[in-house]
């Protein structure tokens, strides 16, 4: 048999899915609220014989076992009868099943076998250097929608004090944004100790990637006053290994921990490929890298245009024996050689360092033929404006190309009905805010390269995304196709330079031509 994982968010029927397609016949639940959406859909599940509860006390109902129950039966069985089973384990079977939370449509059923597994992880721990028995500790944190949102993952860090860390991009971001709030706050002599030191930081490190050797007496003693004790208080103090994975993250940020000293590298890889395929190393790194291949792993740029970019495609014994019960998916990934083909865009350089630029699924084609690749502009505006929580790009088949926007803050909501009158409106927003956000658009704006790809129109949505609302997925990506669906009458209004006041959904929405200067 195999094991395989739900999200905690799922919703009952996309539970039955997962369950359905794989004929599980066992099912563990964490606790009373996930047996209540199994309840639901057992009846749809011939295969299922039993439901273990991890945590409380199920119902006393037949099939429902508690995790102690399970214990109990686990200790009347020898161990002889446990050998045998473990010697009928083909290497080349699968081990689990990760189901991939694809934006459009059911998710995939990855299939990894026990050597996928056993192989990544024993070249991914001599690539990092890490000494088997030597005491290495690890944090598992996923789902990152039930730990992270919840904000126990520093009391986590702290607690454990890990010595290789990986996280993705909104823990990074949310490390990032504590830390500049409590650093706000801090009277001015000790901002001035912070902003000398993370210079000497920043340098070295930037040093440390061109490959010059900068242990600086400023630099030791950055090291010692203030970057010991943010990684103490981090609970990183021992951490040998920062790494950043599932999307990159933006320079700013990369550059703030770089300054902390915290030297945080990026990770790429794909379900498909038992999570790793390429690494960066404190020896090995650029800032928008996404690292070098792993030994005994192979990457290719397949079909490249003029500027070098193609599709990103990857071999080696850690690419998973194909999607269950799906032949056409699998042959669209696998070809016949076992390259798997990533669907990223990409380019390698000089180096073999490899610089992810995009998705082809998520490329956008204008009115005009040209292909935009949202991502990086997306990226670009909130570096410019990194108060935004999303910018979402718009402009398939379109015109122009548009952005609508969210807000990390929370915003009190303003019903239509109890506006009267738009100047009530106008003093909501004060002049510098949207200044700041005109002035942004127009940055991103100028680092565009061509005027195809320049944001005309804008949209200050009232609601952060989510997963709750549709918005994200469970690994909190962006769902493109839900979401030009779910605010189209937004976007066809301005589309249509109707009005800047639009109600959707009893809430307002202010949207503004780009290029404009602000009325405000």
């Amino acid at each position: 048999g195999f094991a395989a994982g739900i999200y905690t968010t799922n919703s009952p029927e996309a539970c039955h899915y997962c369950a359905e397609n794989s004929k599980a016949n066992i099912i563990v639940v964490e606790d009373q609220t996930q047996l209540d959406k199994i309840l639901q859909i057992r009846e749809r599940l011939p295969e299922l014989k039993a439901i273990i509860q991890y945590r409380g006390t199920p119902p006393d109902t037949p099939g429902i076992y508690s995790w102690d129950d399970v214990m109990k039966m686990g200790q009347e069985e020898s161990d002889e009868e446990l050998e045998q089973v473990l010697k009928t384990i083909a290497i080349n079977e699968c081990c689990t099943l990760v189901y991939t939370s694809g934006t459009v449509g059911n998710p995939k059923a990855v299939m990894l076998s026990h050597d996928n597994l056993t192989w990544s992880a024993q070249v991914l721990g001599e690539y990092l250097h890490v000494v088997p028995g030597s005491g290495e500790k690890l944090v598992s944190f996923l789902p990152l929608s039930h730990v992270a949102a919840q904000g126990t993952l520093v009391n986590t860090l702290q607690e454990v004090r890990p010595t290789r860390f990986i996280g993705v991009p909104r823990v990074w971001e949310k490390i990032y944004e504590k830390m500049t709030r409590i650093g706000s706050q801090n009277g001015s002599i000790k901002r001035s100790i912070a902003t000398w030191a993370k210079g000497h930081g920043l340098q070295h490190n930037l040093d440390k990637m061109n490959g010059i050797d900068s242990n600086s007496l400023g630099y030791s003693m950055a090291s010692l006053l203030v970057f010991s004790k943010i990684k103490k208080a981090l609970g990183l103090d021992r951490c040998k290994t920062f790494l950043n994975g599932a999307a990159p993250l933006s320079i700013e940020i990369k550059k703030y921990f770089l300054s902390l000293d915290i030297l945080l590298c990026d990770a790429y890889g794909m379900s498909e490929t038992t999570a790793g395929h390429r690494v960066s190393r404190d020896d090995t790194f650029r800032l928008t890298s996404a690292g070098k291949s792993l030994p005994g792993t192979k990457t290719k740029i397949y079909n490249p245009g003029q500027d070098q970019q193609g599709e990103v495609c990857m071999w080696g014994r850690h690419i998973f024996m194909g999607y269950l019960n799906n032949e056409l998916n699998t042959s669209e990934s696998l070809d016949e050689e076992g390259w798997l083909h990533s669907g990223d865009i990409g380019q390698l350089d000089e180096e073999g360092f490899l610089y992810i630029t995009g998705r082809i699924k998520e490329l956008l084609i204008t009115a005009g033929g040209e292909n935009i690749p949202p991502v990086i502009i997306e990226d670009s505006i909130k570096t410019e404006l990194p108060f935004l929580s999303n910018a979402t790009l718009i402009g398939d088949q379109r015109k122009f190309l548009s952005v609508l926007l969210t807000f990390k803050a929370y915003a009190e909501i303003i019903v239509l009905s109890n506006l009267t009158k738009v100047d009530q409106f106008k003093t909501l927003f004060l002049n510098q805010v949207m200044a700041a956000i005109q002035q942004g658009i127009d940055r991103a704006n100028t680092k565009a390269i061509s005027n195809a790809q320049k944001v005309q129109k804008y949209a200050i949505l009232p609601k952060d995304f989510s997963i709750p609302s549709g918005e994200l997925g469970p690994t909190l990506k962006l769902k493109r196709n839900f979401i030009a669906a779910k605010y189209s009458d937004i976007i066809e209004t301005y589309s249509a330079g109707r009005t800047k006041l639009f109600k959707h959904m009893g809430q307002i929405i202010y949207f503004l031509n780009s290029n404009l200067k602000s009325e405000f």
